[in-house]
């Protein structure tokens, strides 16, 4: 499952939360081995996100349900795919 719909609106979510200075800190190499290789909590998180598009406030409030490894882990996918999408808008 992908992110749809604002990347924006998620990293504001995440940033208002707390999330995105602790994982701009962080070794992203690291903690990317450590994660599991199929994470269900990020599965369900992203579905929170994606079923709560573009409604920030209700996204934190759903967000605040989930432990904060697994919203570092959403912030790094959010700024995987922000990442893919600049390289595709790029590449055309």
């Amino acid at each position: 499952m992908y992110l749809q719909g604002s990347l924006q609106s998620v990293f504001d979510a995440l940033y208002q939360m707390g999330i995105i200075d602790p994982v701009l800190e962080m070794d992203w190499q690291e903690a990317l081995q450590n994660m599991p290789s199929k994470y269900p909590k990020l599965f369900e998180v992203v579905e929170v996100v994606n079923k709560n598009q573009p409604d920030v406030q209700k996204m934190i409030l759903e967000l605040e349900r989930f432990d904060t490894e697994t919203l570092k882990f959403l912030a790094m996918e959010v700024a995987r795919e922000y990442a893919d999408f600049h390289l595709r808008e790029t590449l055309h």
